[in-house]
């Protein structure tokens, strides 16, 4: 019970239960069951993001372009339902993610074979990956009257009292679950950023974890970015600009390390879940934008201390008298 209590995830439950109990005082309607899965279905494009950015900061990496990627992919696959609005949207959506693998790889390939550092590889790709639509489309807009039904239904269709989108969400939630912790790849993930010296020792290629680490993230992002505009129904240059920062907002709050190796799929899920429900909660209780930046904003700096915190090991004192005469 101490270690369950102990836990990141843990604390982070009661962080968001108190959160909800505050928000129910003040306006009961928000926690009634349908509106929570409205919130859900919300903030699922922030999970799905999340989860890919974990996986690379858990490689001692940070992927900046994954808000780029999803507007780029989100653009590409929109501007195919224009020339070919006939295509099936299975075929869309395995367009969309393989064309966000590409890209994923791309920055994979930099950090991987040129050592370049990934904070500057992907403040880079993000601005080419925004440069990159506007030359494709001069700056103008897709709009909903340009989309065919069948590409904009998909997120919105019911499932079992539940969109595609949030069941999207579930599915790739459960995956990387199972991936992270039963697979070979997923304890790659952490040794690589846990201990890379260790990690050459015991035969894992680094370099080439983190490759694989950025296309999956990639592919993620590409699978959001036909989420994301399907739904909105808008494709543009500056779609979810800035998003890159709220989604390593949620790892840094969910409890991943920025210096790599711990992390987990269930932790980056509360930490965005946290934050969605800062975003849709605080206007209905009339708090201010400004407001709301400055509760996420001291959110992730606790999130911070309690990291830095919990990963501080303590010294071996080998001196114990010159220790007692401090």
């Amino acid at each position: 019970m101490t270690k369950l209590l102990a836990s990141r995830e843990a604390l982070l439950m009661v962080a968001i239960a108190f959160l909800l109990a505050i928000i129910a005082w003040r306006f009961p309607a928000f926690v009634v069951p349908s509106n929570l899965l409205a919130v859900f279905n919300d903030t699922s494009p922030l999970i799905l993001l999340a989860i890919g950015q974990m996986i690379v900061i858990l490689t001692k990496c940070i992927d900046l372009s994954v808000a780029a990627n999803l507007a780029l992919t989100g653009m590409v696959v929109s501007l195919i339902n224009i020339a070919a609005p006939g295509l099936p949207v299975i075929f869309i959506v395995l367009i969309a993610m393989g064309f966000g693998t590409l890209l994923g790889m791309f920055n994979g390939i930099l950090v991987w074979k040129l050592a370049i550092p990934p904070i500057v590889v992907t403040l880079g790709t993000m601005t080419i990956f925004r440069g990159i639509i506007f030359l494709l489309t001069e700056g103008k807009w897709v709009n909903s009257h340009e989309m065919s039904d069948s590409f904009k239904s998909v997120p919105r269709a019911d499932l079992l009292g539940l969109p595609i989108l949030s069941w999207i969400a579930i599915a790739t939630v459960i995956l990387f679950t199972i991936v992270m912790t039963r697979t070979s790849l997923g304890r790659a993930f952490y040794a690589a950023g846990g201990n890379p010296h260790a990690a050459t020792y015991a035969g894992i290629n680094v370099g080439k974890t983190q490759f694989w680490a950025f296309t999956i993230s990639g592919a993620i992002a590409g699978l959001t970015g036909y989420l994301w505009v399907s739904r909105f129904a808008v494709a543009y240059v500056d779609v979810a600009a800035g998003f890159e920062l709220t989604v390593v907002a949620a790892c840094v709050i969910g409890g991943v390390s920025i210096m790599g190796g711990i992390g987990t799929v269930f932790g980056a899920l509360l930490g965005a879940l946290f934050l969605g429900i800062i975003a849709n909660a605080l206007p209905v209780v009339n708090i201010s934008p400004f407001s709301q930046m400055a509760i996420s904003g001291g959110a992730i700096i606790i999130a911070v201390i309690v990291n830095a915190q919990a990963n501080r090991t303590p010294g071996r004192i080998i001196l114990k008298k010159a220790e007692h005469a401090k």
